[in-house]
C-alpha cells in the first residue's frame, strides 16, 4: 500500500479526470503516454483499490486508495525523493560541489520530441564525456572527477525544453599520485571550452545516429529525411553558442544534495502550482527566469494535458545517471580510495531494511499506525477492496 492522502480536484489527476475524454477526442497518445494518462487519472481513487484501517481503541475508521506509483505522477514522488537523497548522501565526498546545467538549442526540440530516447541518450553521453575528458586534461585538473546527472525535459510553461542538471565535485582523484586534487574556487573548466566540446560531441553523435538511420523523420521534422536539409541544420547548430551554465559552488555535500533533491524526482508540474480551474481553463504559477518573478499562466485544459504528456519518458528510460567517480564500476574501487584518503567512512542509508510504514515515518515524522483521533490507539488494517473494473 502506498496511498496516504486523497486526491484533489486542483491537481493534474483531477484535470485529467474532468477533461481527459475531451483531450482523447482531440489527440492521439503513444502507449507510454496512455499508461501515464490513466495512471495519473486513477491515482488514489476507487479505481486503484485500497484498504480500510480501524483503531483498536476508539474504533475510528479511515480509508485509503492506492497510489499509481507512476514516476510521472505528481502525487507519488515524495518518499522516493527522500530515499534517493539519503542514499546519495552515503556516496558523496566531503568536498564542495558545483551545479552545472547542460542545455541544447531549441532547434533540436522537434527532433527530441519524435526521438526522445535517442536524443536524451546523446545529451547524457555528450555532457558526461565532455566533463570527464576535460577533467583529466593536465591543463585543468589532471584527475578523474564525477557527475550525477538528472534529465528534465520541461520549462516552467510546460513546453519542451530538454536539459541536464548535474552535480560535480570541486576536484578529482589522481590515481597515479593516490591523491585528491581540489579545484580552484571557480569551476575548474572554462565554460566556453566546456560548451564547445559539448556541442562538438553532441552533434557528432547526432550525425552518427542519422547516418545509422536511427532517427525517425515524421511530422514537423519530415524535412530532415533529405540529407541536405539535415546537413543545413547541423551547420546552423555549429554556428550557434550552446548554453552550459555553472552555478556557484556549494560549501558541502549536504547543501548540494538537498538542492539536487528538488530536481531528482520532480515531474513536469507539481500540483501545488495549479491555482485555479474554471470552465475549460487552468491557471498555474511559473517562474520567469528573466526577472526571477512568479507569474501566472492560463491554458486550455486540453493544451495543459498535452503539454504535461510531452514529458513522459520512453519505457525503462533512466533519467538519473552516474559517471566517473560515481559510476557503479568505480564506487567500490576509486571512490573507496577517495574516502580512505579523506578519512570518510561509507555509511548506510537510514531507510535500509525498513518497512514502507517505517520509511514513511522516518521521512515525514508522522506515524501512519497512530490513531488520528485518540492518543493511545493503533490503526490496523481490517479489510481491502479491489480495483473497480478497468483502469481506463
Amino acid at each position: 500500500m502506498d496511498a496516504l492522502a486523497t486526491t484533489s480536484p486542483l491537481g493534474v489527476g483531477g484535470i485529467i479526470r474532468q477533461y481527459g475524454q475531451q483531450f482523447r477526442q482531440q489527440y492521439t497518445m503513444s502507449p507510454v503516454q496512455q499508461k501515464t494518462f490513466f495512471a495519473v487519472k486513477n491515482c488514489r481513487t476507487p479505481a486503484m483499490g485500497g484498504h480500510a484501517d480501524r483503531c483498536d481503541q476508539c474504533g475510528h475508521m479511515r480509508f485509503f486508495y492506492n497510489s499509481c506509483r507512476n514516476r510521472h505522477c505528481p502525487q507519488c514522488q515524495g518518499l522516493k525523493r527522500t530515499k534517493w537523497v539519503d542514499k546519495l548522501a552515503c556516496d558523496l565526498l566531503p568536498v564542495r560541489y558545483f551545479h552545472i546545467v547542460f542545455t541544447i538549442p531549441s532547434e533540436l526540440n522537434p527532433i527530441a520530441l519524435i526521438n526522445p530516447g535517442i536524443v536524451y541518450d546523446i545529451l547524457f553521453k555528450a555532457a558526461s564525456e565532455t566533463l570527464i575528458t576535460l577533467s583529466k586534461d593536465k591543463k585543468y585538473l589532471n584527475s578523474m572527477t564525477g557527475m550525477v546527472a538528472i534529465l528534465h525535459s520541461w520549462g516552467q510553461n510546460l513546453m519542451h525544453h530538454p536539459h541536464l542538471h548535474t552535480m560535480v565535485p570541486a576536484g578529482g582523484w589522481n590515481e597515479g599520485e593516490q591523491k585528491w586534487h581540489a579545484s580552484r574556487s571557480k569551476f575548474f573548466i572554462p565554460v566556453r571550452v566546456m560548451s564547445a566540446m559539448f556541442k562538438g560531441k553532441f552533434l557528432f553523435y547526432l550525425k552518427q545516429a542519422y547516418c545509422d538511420k536511427q532517427l525517425t523523420s515524421a511530422g514537423r521534422i519530415d524535412q530532415f529525411k533529405t540529407r541536405r536539409n539535415f546537413n543545413d541544420l547541423i551547420t546552423l547548430l555549429y554556428q550557434k553558442d550552446w548554453v552550459v551554465y555553472t552555478k556557484k559552488p556549494f560549501r558541502n555535500s549536504s547543501q548540494i544534495i538537498n538542492y539536487l533533491g528538488r530536481y531528482s524526482h520532480r515531474v513536469a508540474i507539481a500540483n501545488s502550482r495549479i491555482k485555479n480551474i474554471e470552465g475549460d481553463l487552468v491557471t498555474f504559477t511559473m517562474k520567469d527566469y528573466r526577472d526571477g518573478r512568479q507569474k501566472m499562466i492560463t491554458l486550455q485544459t486540453t493544451e495543459f494535458i498535452r503539454r504535461f504528456l510531452l514529458h513522459v519518458l520512453p519505457k525503462n528510460f533512466c533519467k538519473i545517471r552516474y559517471y566517473g567517480l560515481f559510476a557503479t564500476r568505480n564506487r567500490r574501487t576509486v571512490l573507496a580510495r577517495c574516502r580512505k584518503a579523506m578519512g570518510k567512512i561509507k555509511c548506510e542509508s537510514r531507510f535500509t531494511g525498513l518497512t514502507w510504514q517505517q520509511q514513511f515515518q522516518l521521512a515525514t515524522g508522522k506515524s501512519i499506525e497512530a490513531c488520528p483521533v485518540c492518543p493511545t490507539g493503533r490503526m490496523t488494517q481490517t479489510l481491502t477492496f479491489k480495483r473497480t473494473g478497468s483502469l481506463a
